[in-house]
This record gives C-alpha cells, structure tokens and sequence, in this order.
C-alpha cells in the first residue's frame, strides 16, 4: 500500500489513507494428522476466524452435506467431515456443529489436485465456535471411503491461529469532476496469506492503478472516487467502513473490481434503471460485448455493502481461463497465472464504462429506497445467504 500510495503521487494525486479498525486474524502452525488407522499428516488450512485451541484426539465422522436429518446427539466429541456439495452458510454449518457437540469440522475443498482454498469463517468477525478447517479434496475424500467401509478414523487436531483485532486501512483517490455525484470504483487490496494473490485481486488492483493513470488531466462531468478496499476476503471489512461513511454524498454507482478478466458483459447487478445507461455505452461502441448488458445480481464482493446502503452497483462477466483461475485462494495463485494481456485489454473496456458513468447525462441521481433494496435482493433469491453471512436488516421493510 506504501508503494503504491507513492505511484499514485507520482501521478500527481494526494491519495488518503483511510484507517480502521476490524476483527483480524492470525494464522498459526494449525496441524491435523490420522492417528488411525494410518499415521499421516494430513493437509489442511484453517478457516479464518478460527482460534487457538490445545491439541486434542477425536473420532471422524461423516456428515456429507450436513443435512438437518443428519444431526445427531451420537456427533459429541467428534471431528467432522464436510463434503463441498453442501448448500449451508459457513455460519449455519458452524452454529450447527457446536451445538451437537462437534469438536471441529474438515471441509473438503471443491477444488482437486491437493488445493485448499483458503476462506473466511465468518462474515460478522465472530470466533467461531470450533475450529474449521480447508481439506483438500483427495485426503478428505480418503476419510470419507475409509469410514464408508467402516474403518474408524481417529484425528489429532492442534489449532494455534487466533483471532485478533487490527487496524488497517483503504487507500482513496478522489478525482473532481464538475458534479460532486460521484462514480466510486473499487478493488480489494488483500489476499489470501496461502499465495501470493495475483488473481485475487492483485489484477484488479493493477487495473484501478492503470484507471488512475488514464483519469490524470480529464475533464469530468461526475467525480470519480477510487478506492483500493483491504479486509474483503475476512468480510469485506474495507467496504463495509467505506459504505459507512456515505451518509447524504451523492454517490450514484459503485463499480467493483474483483478478478475481471477481459469482459464479456456488463452488468447492472439487478438495478433496472442502470440498463439504459450500459445499453447508450454498449451500442455507441465500436466492437460489441459478446453477452452486451447483463442485469444479475450477485454476492459477496465489494459492492455488496454499496448495494446494503442504497448504491446501485455494476460488475463485469469477465471469466478468468479455468486453468488459471481455479487456484485463487492458494499457493498457485501467481503472477505467472495473469498474462500482461488481460489486464491491458480488460482495462480499456473498464475506463471506458467509468467514462460513460461519468458522463452520461441521464444516469440516475440518488439511492434507493430500503424496501427497493430488499426487493433487490429477494427477486434474486439471495436474502438466505445474506442472512447466513449476518449481512440482511430488512426486517421491517416490505419486500
């Protein structure tokens, strides 16, 4: 953050550090090894919010999805085994498995070839009440066929990361336009501490670089705020305090940068009345989006605590190739992954959208009413899972 505040002043910009402070995390030599019926290490990565807890031993148990029906009184003092086909929020599986008594859980990853995808446990920055812990696919897979042909599987579990309060901070460029409306694009600074974070989001932190470069001198109609968020992969803390601080500014769009290949559609996030604005940019260009102008809203990345206070937001359908992006989150996850050439032309098309957000003179002024934002997220189904991240405060209000 310190060299990159110092190319931004080289640009000729006066970027903020915007402290704060929120529930951090501290991964420690966390161990899990099969004490039976093989002795074996096994690999493993604590999800983060899990805090420090002396070694124990404890029978495995199967629980595939974690299904309600499945939960028993006979899972005290065992260690559990997740399947990645579970549906649960990680703080439902987590209420769960106190309450019946579990002693830990090992998710098995959705990704093969020894990855473990490492993960937050919990979205409010609560400890959870076990540990839990990433196992790759193979070796939770092997647990599983063992306790299926009925051969007890006995575990030693060592849980020394712990939960801790920090202080970080965001990094804010804010460029003057002849409107104090304002178009806010953001990218997430953090990483996962398992690789070196090239996917995610050192690309979309090179690419809000490079819109700083392209902005330097322009005449806008709209101000533009860029800000590099930190603690998104904890719980989109960086954001959230962002968001926060709105009060009565006039932020009209929130554009998010979060692993965007080269786009293929942009997307208004369900906000209707951002379509015609993306559709004036998309039929004015030269060469067509092959999808042109989505309207899908989705969770959880930087827009969603825009979306929560009223922003409308817009991201980009912009696959990554499968072969580089299925190690986010991991020890792979490197620059030697990102060719030069994505970020160059996903680039061009982001600064292009951001012009037409900054330009366009019928683009919606004002937020949105707190009904229409719990209509937002119910027409797309997703009110379950905010709830399950701790994130839904629409009780009261009508969907």
């Amino acid at each position: 953050m310190e060299r990159l505040a110092a190319e931004l002043r080289a640009l000729g910009y006066q970027p903020r550090i915007d402290t704060f402070r929120m529930p951090g995390w501290e991964r420690g030599d966390d161990r899990v090894a099969m004490i039976e019926p093989h002795a074996r290490s096994l690999r493993v990565a604590a999800l983060c919010y899990s805090d420090a807890q002396a070694a124990f031993a404890a029978d495995a148990v199967d629980l595939g999805d974690f299904k309600p029906e499945q939960r028993a009184t006979t899972l005290r003092g065992k260690v559990g085994i997740v399947s990645p086909s579970t549906p649960f929020a990680m703080r439902e599986i987590a209420a769960a498995a106190s309450e019946h008594g579990l002693r830990a859980l090992l998710l098995i990853n959705r990704e093969a070839g020894g990855q473990l995808l490492a993960r937050t446990g919990s979205f409010t920055g609560e400890t959870l009440p076990l540990p839990i812990y990433s196992i790759t696919q193979e070796e939770g897979r092997w647990l599983q066929r063992l306790l299926a042909r009925g051969r007890p599987v006995r575990l030693r579990v060592e849980t020394k990361s712990r939960v801790r309060g920090v202080e970080t901070a965001n990094l804010v460029v804010r460029i003057p336009g002849k409107s104090p409306e304002t178009i806010v694009v953001g990218a997430h600074f953090d990483s996962w501490d398992l690789g070196q974070g090239a996917l995610d989001n050192g690309l979309g932190v090179a690419q809000l670089y490079a819109l700083a470069h392209g902005l330097r001198d322009r005449s806008l109609a709209r101000t533009v705020e860029l800000i590099w968020f930190n603690g998104e992969e904890q719980g989109l803390w960086g954001s959230r305090h962002a968001a926060a601080q709105l009060g009565e500014a006039p932020v009209s769009v929130m554009v998010n940068l979060d692993m965007v290949g080269v786009p293929i559609a942009v997307n208004a996030l369900g906000d209707s009345d951002l379509v015609p604005v993306l559709e004036r940019w998309h039929l004015a260009r030269g060469k067509r989006l092959p999808l042109g102008v989505q309207n899908i809203n989705w969770l959880a990345s930087d827009h969603t605590p825009y979306q929560l206070a009223g922003v409308r937001a817009v991201t980009f359908n912009a696959p990554i190739p499968r072969e580089s992006v299925r190690y986010y989150h991991d020890l792979a996850d490197t620059i030697d992954k990102l060719p030069a050439s994505i970020v160059v032309e996903s680039t061009a098309i982001i600064a292009e959208v951001v012009l037409a957000l900054a330009t366009d003179p019928d683009l919606p002024a004002g937020r949105r009413a707190a009904d229409d934002t719990a209509r937002l997220f119910t027409s797309f189904g997703l009110e379950p899972r905010l709830r399950g991240m701790g994130l839904w405060h629409f009780d009261n209000s009508t969907p």
